[in-house]
């Protein structure tokens, strides 16, 4: 059996989980091609190797075209939240801004998404419980129908190839189960399309019921409801990383530099 360890010591965000699964060994062609299945025009994938505190990990960048011709690179991470930063930016590339990831689409519009495109069953399924997630913590936390919610910040183009990439990164690696440490908790506020929002969102302390956490002092949001989403749909126990051989390691970078440890996402891959 292939077990992946989620080791989130930093927290966990889209970009942070494909840019761990890519430098544990996942084939970035392969996953690229694997992504232009998916029914959507407009965008690239940009792998690069950072430092971060002095260890290197893989940053994964989605580059979006606009209507206008230009390339355009979300400067805070999966979900328009503080996990990236906005100053740290390819120097050829202009930055998103907050909100303009597109339409904001419903749950049906995101399943039909996955569903139309030419990807394996169980890549689809994974995807599409993810974005479920998505939604029944957002209408949770609106108080209205899951399928009334606009998703914002995780409907984006962006979103969705993180989230479809972890989930074809996952099949392309042969992983069997997945487990992952205890989830760190920054503080102070994030800004979304809703306005101002405490850290944890909201949305992602809906995703984490259930999980064991621990509050940091770091400032800025560590955990992405996207990231919490995965980490839902995926993860079949929280906690230490559990017995295997050890075979692969893989270091994903988030963009945000906090002051007092690497913003890395570890993945562990052995056999059990």
């Amino acid at each position: 059996m292939k077990i992946a360890y989620f080791d989130c010591f930093s927290g966990i965000s889209g970009d942070m989980i494909l840019g761990a699964l890519v430098d544990a060994g996942l084939d970035f062609d392969a996953l690229c091609t694997e992504l232009k299945k998916l029914p959507l025009e407009g965008f690239r994938l940009e792998r690069r190797t950072v430092k971060k505190h002095e260890i290197a990990g893989t940053k994964i960048d989605v580059i979006i075209e606009t209507k206008e011709g230009h390339e355009v690179i979300e400067g805070a991470g999966d979900d328009s939240h503080s996990h990236g930063d906005a100053h740290e930016l390819h120097h050829h590339h202009d930055q998103i801004p907050d909100g303009d990831h597109g339409p904001a689409r419903h749950l049906k519009d995101l399943v039909t998404v996955i569903e139309e495109g030419d990807l394996d069953a169980s890549i689809k399924h994974r995807a599409i419980t993810i974005f479920d997630h998505l939604a029944t913590a957002e209408s949770k936390m609106h108080g209205m129908a899951k399928d009334e919610v606009h998703l914002h910040e995780v409907s984006g183009i962006d979103a969705i190839v993180d989230i479809t990439g972890a989930c074809i990164g996952l099949h392309l690696l042969g992983i069997d189960t997945v487990y992952a440490s205890a989830l760190p908790l920054g503080n102070g506020f994030v800004r979304c399309a809703h306005g101002r929002m405490p850290v944890p969102a909201p949305g992602a302390l809906e995703l984490m019921r259930n999980v064991p956490v621990y509050q940091t002092d770091a400032r800025g949001e560590m955990v992405t409801p996207t990231g919490a989403a995965f980490l839902k749909a995926t993860v079949i126990s929280f906690g230490p990383m559990p017995r295997m051989t050890l075979k692969q390691i893989g270091y994903g970078a988030g963009t945000k530099d906090f002051p007092e440890h690497p913003n890395l996402l570890r993945v562990c891959i052995g056999e059990g």
